[in-house]
């Protein structure tokens, strides 16, 4: 069985607005309805699981009502940092699901995800045990000593860099004991399913995204979504 895990449980602070980001209205669709819609209409994809904001479940299962989700399969209350977020759906999945079931970690604010992608996901973890999604990175790659400094006069080579995507892929098990890993180390603000899996010391194994694949978090990545929209990128 293969389970969409969709964290939904941010505040939207870095859009400047008082409606958490992925409930926002884009073109008379709420922008995690675009995302639950990948997952409900690909056929690999068995159930649906979504950490979402405090507060916010009972409007998120009505407009999974009003736009037949029907593969929904429970609402978790979203934590304060990602890592929490994903553990209360680890959990969750775990209570429904068996250990060796896949998982696959996505962000509801990334409401393009194609088919091809999650049908990647799910190949490469069947095959090497994980899957993360990833383009290769194309800009100059300048450093700076700290975070708001203006000026740089370090670089880093691109050749080997890689921008990590969701999905992110893993036997439930494995995540599991990814996160009672992390527990016990102390881990408790890594960003991602990848980050973690490194910081424990693990290999990940990259699948193709794509620049489609638009994570939603400043207000240009509305117009940029409403663009690719209207191409025809549904």
């Amino acid at each position: 069985m293969n389970i969409a895990l969709i964290l939904a449980g941010g505040s939207g602070v870095r859009m400047g607005m008082e409606i958490p980001k992925q409930f926002l209205t884009v073109e008379d669709k709420p922008i995690i309805v675009y995302t639950l819609e990948c997952f409900q209409n690909h056929p690999a994809i068995d159930k649906i699981i979504v950490a979402c904001k405090e507060g916010w479940e009972d409007i998120l299962e009505s407009y999974a009502k009003q736009y037949n989700i029907t593969k929904l399969e429970k609402i978790v209350k979203g934590g304060k940092v990602g890592q929490e977020s994903i553990k209360n759906m680890l959990d969750a999945a775990n209570e429904l699901h068996d250990g060796n079931d896949l998982v696959l970690i996505h962000d509801g604010i990334r409401p393009l995800v194609s088919a091809d992608i999650i049908s990647n996901n799910i190949s490469c973890c069947i095959e090497k045990g994980n899957a993360i999604t990833a383009i290769p990175c194309r800009e100059a790659m300048l450093v700076t000593d700290e975070p708001n400094d203006v000026c740089s006069d370090k670089q880093i080579s691109r050749d080997n860099l890689k921008r990590t995507q969701t999905p992110q892929t893993f036997r439930l098990k494995d995540a599991l004991d990814m996160h009672k890993a992390a527990e016990e180390a102390g881990i408790t603000e890594t960003v991602a399913m990848c980050t973690l899996a490194v910081e424990l010391g693990k290999k990940v194994y990259f699948t193709d995204g794509s620049e489609k694949n638009l994570k939603i978090t400043v207000k240009d990545d509305i117009d940029i979504f409403k663009a690719l929209l209207n191409i025809g990128c549904k």
